[in-house]
């Protein structure tokens, strides 16, 4: 059997069952309880088939050898910069290709029951099949770009499902959050594909790994910081931490296999494959020991105060892949790597088994441990989570604002000016055209006198005249594409008509 052949199998198999789940409520075909069965079984069998494709291929492995970097053709080509449609198969990725595509079939199977007749059965089911597709091309992918598409899907995915109650203002602003927060992590992803390209000048990981042996240690420095910022802010360490506890809105199973048990492990693999360039970046190294550490104590800390169990478990999970942090700073890398196996199984479990610990559990919440209470000072930081919040709050939703302030204040007082708006921002006389002055305002003054006589002559005589109905009726069908529009299912299907256009 071709490689080539099958890999290209997994990541399109639940990407189709979205874009059919997408079509489908696109054109109103699944609509009611009565639909729930084809989208659930559509979803469910495009994460069976991925996995059984990687189980075959991890077969072929076992029998012939890892078959290592697959290349199906060519994506994009401009000048002396190529990046191949290609696969790396290796015992990294076909480990945790297997790994990613078992739980997502799982949480699948699980949530077609979990979410019986909830009113966004069918929007749930796209978003989660959107994911597999996108962490299978991450942990697939032979090149950093086309891992930045898999890395750009698995988030596209995460908001939509953040989001999944947007009726409730919380969800939406939480999903808002989280995705501007991980658009940094996107920004320094970006730029470690383009520090690659321009010292190692290839995107393709076999020639990474062999490209960065030659770098002096500034230059693979400044390469691997991109990508250290992209893996600290999509795992959730400090100092992106606060984005995680604001992303539970989204239901228990995209929980699971969001921040339990795949997504917050993207940015540990991303530091895995990177592990010969951070080798040549030892400052970077004592960097990642210091924020897996301080990511840890985070974790445990704030986890020791909560009171329900799915932020219980998103706390331990912090704690555990700020660990894994800590292992690849210390040059720990196999050990990262079972450590992610081995934490994404179990607390996947732990996640989907959280609606029922109500139940298993037959006593009162367990109180904040007596040494952690007799020390108020670090009781109080632990349950107002280091305050991190609020300090990301600080650090970018008040720049945005004030930018908007001042983009606001350079309208008023240059803007107007040079187009002869008086300081009341408004001509108090309304039939007459606003006076400019200078060249700059007898331009405009003149250009609005003529557009006035154009209205007077083709617009305001009778009816309108013929140009005036004509703009109505496009008035008309631009207000109904914008209705349209509004629906989700058209969102969706933009969303789709993008996606497909990236790939």
């Amino acid at each position: 059997m071709n490689p080539a052949a099958l890999v290209a199998i997994v990541p399109l198999a639940p990407l189709a069952a979205a874009l059919l789940i997408g079509a489908a409520l696109t054109f109103r075909r699944h609509d009611g309880d009565a639909a729930e069965r084809p989208s659930a079984r559509i979803a469910v069998v495009g994460g069976a088939l991925a996995l059984l494709v990687m189980l075959l291929l991890d077969g072929l492995a076992v029998v012939h050898g890892a078959p290592g970097q697959v290349r199906l053709g060519t994506w994009f080509s401009a000048g002396r910069f190529e990046i191949p449609l290609s696969f790396t198969l290796d015992a990294l990725s076909l480990g945790f290709g297997t790994l990613v595509a078992l739980i997502a079939f799982l949480t699948l199977r699980f949530s077609v029951n979990y979410m019986h007749r909830e009113p966004g059965f069918h929007r749930y089911f796209f978003g989660l099949s959107l994911f597999a597709a996108g962490m299978l091309t991450l942990v697939l992918a032979g090149n950093s770009a086309l891992a930045f598409v898999g890395w750009e899907l698995a988030g596209v995915s995460s908001y939509l499902l953040i989001g999944y109650a947007w009726e409730r203002a919380s969800a939406s602003e939480n999903a808002v959050r989280a995705f501007v927060t991980n658009r940094i992590g996107d920004a320094g992803f970006i730029v470690g594909i383009a520090a690659t390209f321009h010292w190692v000048g290839t995107a393709e990981w076999p020639g990474f790994a062999a490209g960065v042996g030659a770098l002096d240690t500034l230059a693979a420095g400044l390469m691997a910081f991109g990508f250290v910022v992209a893996a600290l802010a999509k795992s959730a360490q400090v100092p992106f931490a606060p984005w995680i506890a604001r992303a539970l809105e989204g239901p228990t199973p995209s929980s699971a296999i969001f921040y339990g048990a795949l997504m917050v492990h993207a940015g540990v693999f991303l530091l895995i494959r990177i592990e010969p360039l951070l080798i040549r970046a030892p400052a970077l190294m004592a960097l990642l020991v210091l924020l897996g550490l301080a990511s840890a104590l985070y974790g445990w800390l704030s986890g020791l105060t909560q009171t329900d169990v799915k932020s219980a478990l998103t706390f331990a999970t912090t704690t555990q892949v700020g660990l894994m942090f800590l292992w690849c700073g210390l040059g720990w890398f196999d050990l990262a790597a079972w450590h992610l196996a081995l934490h994404a199984s179990w607390r996947a479990y732990q996640f989907l088994l959280a609606p029922s610990y109500m139940h298993l559990l037959d006593g009162p919440t367990r109180p904040v441990s007596s040494w952690l209470g007799r020390r108020r000072r670090l009781y109080t930081a632990a349950l107002e989570r280091f305050w991190l919040e609020p300090a990301a709050d600080w650090l970018l939703v008040r720049p945005t604002r004030g930018l908007g302030r001042d983009v606001n204040a350079f309208d008023e007082q240059v803007v107007d000016r040079l187009i002869g708006r008086g300081e009341t921002g408004r001509d108090e006389r309304a039939d007459e055209v606003a006076r400019g002055y200078g060249a700059l305002g007898w331009g405009l003054e003149s250009l609005s006198r003529g557009l006035a006589r154009f209205e007077a002559r083709l617009l305001m005589e009778g009816e309108g005249g013929r140009l005036g109905q004509l703009l109505r009726r496009v008035g008309e069908y631009l207000q109904a594409i914008e209705a349209l529009l509004e629906r989700p299912r058209y969102l969706l299907l933009l969303v789709m008509v993008t996606f497909v256009v990236i790939l």
